[in-house]
């Protein structure tokens, strides 16, 4: 069970977190991952809801990513699409579309909120060169991981970018699992990869 909810002050500090010059990367909020999708995330509305707070606080440093079938599956996700033949559809598919306000924010329809760069991979990890491009990977990289699903893409996300030796927070509230059980198993999962990653409730 996740634990009690961490403070914020001005300065963007949460149980001793500091977020100032930190990236917002927003994990795969997309239609694919809602409603009736086999993929949907039940908490998908809370964990959108608590991404759209933390926007304001990142304004120019917010990144959002999309999960997309490759053209070709090759290897292993052969049969890993043989099992899921409903998402093996081009990347300009609705099914592929990011929800709102994400859309608006990557078409920069919301001009308050700044630029907002996005990444697509066909990789349940999201990083890699582009998002690196984006981020950087000096030693004051801090990425700060919002999105879905906690137990795949942004657990993918988090180990491979705390094994490059980038600093990852993970916000436990403004994450959504393909479960409670499954949100709750991987965020205990990062967290035996503290200091690299350090989970917090909310900010």
């Amino acid at each position: 069970m996740i634990a009690s909810v961490d403070t914020v002050d001005d300065a963007g500090t949460g149980d001793g977190v500091d977020t100032a010059g930190a990236w917002l990367v927003v994990i795969d909020m997309q239609r694919v991952f809602t409603g009736d999708s086999p993929w949907a995330a039940p908490r998908f509305a809370g964990a959108s809801a608590a991404i759209e707070r933390l926007l304001p606080r990142f304004r120019g440093r917010t990144v959002l990513t999309r999960f997309v079938a490759p053209a070709q599956p090759t290897g292993a996700w052969v049969p890993y699409y043989r099992d899921w033949p409903f998402a093996l559809v081009p990347d300009e598919d609705d099914l592929y579309a990011l929800t709102e306000p994400f859309a608006a924010l990557a078409a920069g329809d919301l001009p308050a909120a700044g630029a907002v760069p996005v990444v697509t991979e066909p990789t349940f990890g999201k990083w890699g060169t582009s998002l690196q491009a984006v981020t950087g990977t000096g030693a004051d990289t801090h990425l700060v991981l919002t999105g879905v699903s906690t137990d795949c893409c942004v657990l993918s996300t988090a180990l491979a970018a705390a094994d490059a030796g980038v600093r990852v927070t993970v916000v436990a509230d403004a994450c959504g699992g393909a479960s409670d059980v499954d949100h709750t198993r991987a965020l205990d999962a990062m967290r035996l990869y503290a200091p690299l990653i350090t989970v917090v409730d909310t900010l």
